[in-house]
């Protein structure tokens, strides 16, 4: 893979860290927690090209909801294509840039992207095996938290693989949303399943809660 000589937001080979947008959030404040690929908008198996990109709108009224009480949105999404060789990450920026001019279509901003590029199978210095910051591991919610002085512990994540409910756990987030999965209690954390229309205002009530006049 070569070099890429675009400014990106790396704070290391393989760790994109962008803050999006200008809201200020006072500390303290809990967040919500989304997996990209397969959460908020369609898995197309390492997403490449920008014009293939497709939001699943369940995901919207979540967004909107988080955004009108005023809590951080933030993305965690691995992206071991770009270890693989599949794609740099000029073309992860430009995908990315994608999902969110689609969401600001829609009415609703994300406030912070981190993006984990390190894999087994990668080469040079992305060639990293469990690395901390790759879900499931905590790692990426963690730097969000100390970056945006975030309660974790009341944050909730939402996402499409057990790996993202495995991150939230090990971060001390006590509920997660598992996109077309099973509802699992596990020892400090819960597990709800995002399914269906009462699934999705299950997830809107439960951020919601969060607001401050809650």
């Amino acid at each position: 893979m070569a070099e890429e000589a675009a400014p990106h937001p790396l704070v290391e080979p393989g760790l994109w860290v962008e803050r999006i947008g200008s809201r200020v959030f006072s500390p303290g404040r809990p967040a919500l927690f989304l997996d990209r690929d397969g959460t908020i908008n369609v898995d197309t198996d390492y997403p490449s090209d920008p014009a293939e990109i497709e939001l699943r709108p369940q995901m919207l009224p979540a967004i909107a909801a988080a955004n009108r009480i005023g809590i951080p949105v933030i993305v965690v999404t691995n992206q071991s294509g770009i270890a693989r060789g599949y794609f740099g990450w000029s073309t992860f920026a430009a995908v990315n840039s994608r999902v969110l001019e689609l969401l600001g279509e829609q009415g609703v901003s994300v406030d912070m992207v981190l993006a984990c590029a390190y894999h087994e199978a990668g080469a040079g210095p992305l060639a990293v095996a469990d690395h901390p910051m790759r879900t499931p591991n905590p790692g990426m919610l963690i730097e969000a938290g100390k970056r945006l002085d975030l309660d974790l512990k009341r944050s909730l994540i939402v996402g499409d693989k057990l790996a993202d409910m495995q991150a939230g756990q090990g971060a001390g987030l006590a509920q997660g949303w598992l996109v077309d999965g099973e509802a699992t209690d596990r020892p400090g954390f819960a597990i709800q399943r995002l399914c269906d229309d009462d699934d999705r205002d299950g997830l809107v009530a439960a951020i919601e809660k969060l607001g401050p006049d809650a």
